[in-house]
């Protein structure tokens, strides 16, 4: 029998709700032909990415037409590295209703299916209950794309959960997480929401404009089943050196007291606040990593003595650190 847990991370989401800021309605998007390895410690002419709502897909007879890469959103503090490899991730006992998610992963230069893309989704199930314990990894699964770049899951209608239970104010509205990575490609982390959903307006990240094309509408298919289809196009990846992640990775004793993580995975840079897992951040140039909705960004800088301090924008708030414990 599966045990299911209460949320134990309710004091993050608080913060996070507490410290909300509206995200900017510009975006700026810069063209390049042929970039090299970009060195950390040189400024680089490409300071940042679009940040531009997904365009549409469609074929045109000869290709796919259609390249605004598919909008960030924040990792909160559910992600679990590891997921099963499996498409169908409702447990035996579960009471929710059942739901297809599929859709087609493009790369955004090109505007070509991407094979062999691993593709992470995470939610809570009926209870509003989010598994991060249990070796079942409940309402958490993986999958890769073939060679026609579609993914495909078996979940459930995801349900609003309240994020502070004497909170009326912090309920979020029904999402599912996603994170996207393959080769070559920049990782994308991101959530999609659902058409009707009466907490969307309120929601801090569902109601943002970088969101406005994720909030997805629930249909029936040919089978009579529920289903959404959400396709993503990813950006290219930009890289960093190895050597670069040994000197920002690692522990940071910050000045309000807490302590910040940096952890390499893939081509991201997560950011781990005391103990928990809340960002997952790319490489934007300027020694900066940045992250979803809500412009979360860090900027290192490389001391004397190999020692690095960090400069944090989080949620409304600048803390300042430096790294005392490396891996």
């Amino acid at each position: 029998m599966i045990a299911w847990e209460r949320n134990s991370c309710v004091s993050s989401y608080i913060i996070l709700m507490a410290l909300s800021i509206r995200l900017s309605s510009t975006s700026i998007k810069i063209k390049t032909t042929h970039m090299k390895r970009r060195n950390f410690i040189q400024k680089s002419s490409m300071m940042a990415f679009a940040v531009s709502a997904f365009g549409g897909i469609i074929w045109d007879g000869k290709r796919f037409v259609g390249n605004s890469p598919t909008t960030t959103d924040i990792l909160g503090p559910f992600y679990r590295p590891g997921s099963p490899m499996r498409s169908n991730i409702i447990p035996a006992n579960s009471k929710g209703i059942p739901m297809n998610l599929a859709g087609t992963i493009f790369d955004e230069n090109d505007n070509m299916p991407l094979k062999n893309t691993l593709v992470e989704i995470w939610q809570c199930d009926e209870k509003q209950h989010y598994d991060n314990t249990s070796e079942s990894y409940v309402f958490r699964g993986a999958v890769k794309t073939g060679g026609d770049g579609k993914y495909y899951f078996k979940t459930i209608v995801p349900v609003p959960y309240k994020a502070s239970p004497n909170d009326e104010s912090s309920w979020r509205p029904a999402h599912i997480h996603m994170r996207v990575s393959v080769a070559k490609q920049q990782d994308l982390i991101t959530q999609i929401y659902f058409k009707g959903d009466q907490y969307i307006p309120n929601d801090t990240w569902a109601s943002a404009p970088g969101a406005e094309n994720r909030v997805l509408e629930i249909v029936k298919n040919n089978k009579g089943e529920q289903a959404v289809t959400f396709d993503v196009v990813l950006r290219k990846e930009y890289p960093l050196d190895d050597s670069v992640y040994d000197k920002i990775t690692g522990i940071y004793e910050m000045d309000d007291k807490s302590n910040i993580e940096f952890i390499k995975n893939d081509d991201l840079l997560f950011l781990k606040r005391n103990g928990q897992l809340l960002e997952g951040m790319r490489y934007i140039g300027d020694n900066t990593f940045e992250g979803g909705i809500g412009n979360p960004k860090v900027t290192f800088q490389l001391l004397d003595k190999a020692n690095t301090k960090a400069v944090v924008s989080f949620y409304g708030k600048t803390i300042n650190g430096e790294k005392f414990l490396k891996y």
